[in-house]
C-alpha cells in the first residue's frame, strides 16, 4: 500500500495513538508469556485432529475447561473443521492462541465461538496467520444466513489481535456489553451483502485501531449503550462503512472518538441513524476522514427509513464535531454528502463542521442539506433554535478534496463464491503507522 504523507492534512492527520476518550487501561491485565508459563492446553491433547473434516469444537471446550482459571488454549498451525459451536464461560487470566485455521463445517445458527463473561482474556495468532473461515457463501448462494463467527459477552480487560475473520454466514465480530478492551491488527472480509456486519460494539472503554473490514454492511459500528471509545486507523474497503446505530428508545452514547478513517467504494463514510426513539448521543468527535466513491458521506439522519419508527420524539444529538473530511462521493446531488437531518421536536445542537472538502465523482455540483440542526459550519444554523430546512448547492470543487487512494482498494466482493483468507495488512490509513507490529513479523 502507498504510504505517502498527505501534507494537506497537516499535523492533524498523523496523531500518535493516545488514550483520548478512553477512561482507563485497555487490554489484558497479565501478559501472554505469563499465561503460557502457567499452563498450555494444546487442543491436540484433548482430542483435536488437524483436519478440515474434523470437529475442533469439543477439544476447544475441553482445553478451555483445563485452562479457564489461567493458561493458554493453543490451536497449533494446521487446518481444523468445526461443527460444534462453543461457549467459553467465566474464564480468568487465559488466552486463546489461534495459530491454525478453523473452517466452518456445521450448519447451526447462533455463534461459532462465544466468550461469555470473564476477564483478563486475549485472543491472538502468534504467527499473524490464524483465521476462521466460515464459508458464508454456501448460505448466501441459497439466500440464507447462518452463524455469526465470534461474540464476546460481558467480558472485561481483553484484546483480540493478529487474526482474520472471513466470510461469516452472518455477523463477524460482536462485542456485547464489554469493557476495557482492545481490537487491533485484524482483517475482516465478508460477502457483498447487508447483514454481514464487520464489528459491532457496545459497552465502555474500548480501543479499536488498525483494522480492515470488507463486506457490504457495518464496518466498525457503535451501538447503545456506549461510552469512552476510541476508534482509529480503520480501513473500510468496499464496505457498508462506519456508523452509530441504529438507535432506539433510551439511547445512551457519549464520549466517542472516530479518527483516521479511510473509506472506499462503500455505502457511507459515517452514518448516525435513528428514527424516533429517545435518549442522547453527546460529546463525540469524527476527525480525519478520507473517502472515495461512497454513496453517502456525512449522514446524520434522525428519520432513517430503513429503521422502523421507534417509541419517542427522537434521539437528542448534541456537542458533536466533524473535522477534516476529504475525498469524493459517488453522486453529490443524488445523495447530499453533507446531510444533517434532525426532528423539529428534538433539534440537534452544538454541532460543528469544519474543513469539509468533499466533491462528486458524477456531475458538477453537490448538495448540503440541514434540518433543525444548530451549530457552526456547512448548512448548519448558528442562530436561535427554531424549525428550519436548508439546502445549499455547491458548484465549485473544494481545493483539498483530491486525496490519494490506498493501493489495495477493492472494486468488488463475491457473495456466492468462496472468499480467500487475506493477509493482515501493515497499514490501514494513508501515512499512519500502526501502533503495534504484527506478531508474525517480529
Amino acid at each position: 500500500m502507498r504510504l505517502g504523507i498527505l501534507s494537506v492534512f497537516g499535523a492533524l492527520l498523523l496523531p500518535a495513538l493516545v488514550s483520548a476518550q478512553l477512561s482507563g487501561h485497555v487490554g489484558p491485565t497479565t501478559t501472554r508469556d505469563a499465561k503460557r508459563s502457567k499452563k498450555v492446553c494444546n487442543v491436540l491433547d484433548y482430542g483435536g485432529v488437524a483436519s478440515k473434516t474434523s470437529d475442533i469444537g469439543p477439544p476447544i471446550a475441553s482445553a478451555f475447561a483445563a485452562c479457564k482459571t489461567g493458561g493458554t488454549v493453543y490451536i497449533p498451525p494446521g487446518d481444523y473443521g468445526m461443527s460444534t459451536w462453543v461457549s467459553l464461560n467465566s474464564g480468568t487470566g487465559w488466552a486463546l492462541q489461534l495459530d491454525g485455521i478453523i473452517y466452518r463445517v456445521g450448519t447451526d445458527g447462533g455463534n461459532m465461538i462465544v466468550i461469555d463473561k470473564g476477564s483478563d482474556f486475549e485472543m491472538y495468532s502468534s504467527t499473524s496467520k490464524g483465521a476462521i473461515q466460515a464459508y458464508g457463501y454456501v448460505f448466501h448462494a441459497d439466500q440464507k444466513y447462518g452463524a455469526r463467527i465470534l461474540r464476546l459477552d460481558s467480558v472485561k480487560d481483553f484484546s483480540i489481535h493478529d487474526i482474520a475473520l472471513v466470510d461469516a454466514p452472518a455477523f463477524h465480530l460482536v462485542l456485547d456489553t464489554c469493557s476495557n478492551g482492545e481490537l487491533y491488527n485484524m482483517i475482516i472480509r465478508g460477502g457483498n451483502e447487508g447483514g454481514l456486519d464487520g464489528i459491532d460494539i457496545w459497552g465502555s472503554n474500548i480501543h479499536v485501531h488498525d483494522v480492515e473490514v470488507s463486506n457490504k454492511d457495518e464496518c466498525v459500528t457503535v451501538k447503545s449503550p456506549a461510552s469512552n471509545m476510541l476508534i482509529e486507523n480503520i480501513y473500510c474497503n468496499w464496505s457498508g462503512g462506519c456508523a452509530m446505530g441504529s438507535l432506539g428508545s433510551g439511547t445512551d452514547i457519549s464520549n466517542i472518538i472516530y479518527r483516521n478513517i479511510y473509506t472506499a467504494n462503500s455505502n457511507q463514510m459515517y452514518m448516525l441513524k435513528s428514527n424516533g426513539g429517545s435518549g442522547t448521543v453527546k460529546n463525540c468527535q469524527f476527525s480525519n476522514f478520507i473517502g472515495h466513491s461512497n454513496a453517502y458521506t456525512l449522514d446524520l439522519n434522525a428519520f432513517w427509513s430503513s429503521e422502523k419508527v421507534q417509541t419517542g420524539s427522537g434521539v437528542q444529538y448534541s456537542n458533536i464535531t466533524f473535522d477534516n473530511w476529504k475525498g469524493t462521493c459517488s453522486d453529490g446531488t443524488k445523495r447530499a454528502p453533507m446531510n444533517v437531518i434532525c426532528p423539529a421536536d428534538v433539534p440537534c445542537t452544538g454541532i460543528t463542521i469544519t474543513d469539509f472538502e468533499v466533491w462528486t465523482e458524477s456531475g458538477s455540483s453537490v448538495l448540503w442539506k440541514c434540518e433543525n440542526a444548530f451549530g457552526t459550519g456547512g448548512c448548519l444554523d448558528s442562530g436561535d433554535v427554531k424549525t428550519y430546512s436548508a439546502v445549499s448547492t455547491i458548484k465549485a470543487a473544494p481545493s483539498g478534496y483530491n486525496i490519494p487512494k490506498m493501493a489495495d482498494d477493492l472494486t468488488s466482493l463475491p457473495l456466492t463464491e468462496s472468499i480467500p483468507i487475506p493477509p493482515i495488512p501493515t497499514t490501514f490509513f494513508p501515512g499512519a503507522t500502526p501502533a503495534t507490529t504484527l506478531l508474525g513479523t517480529r
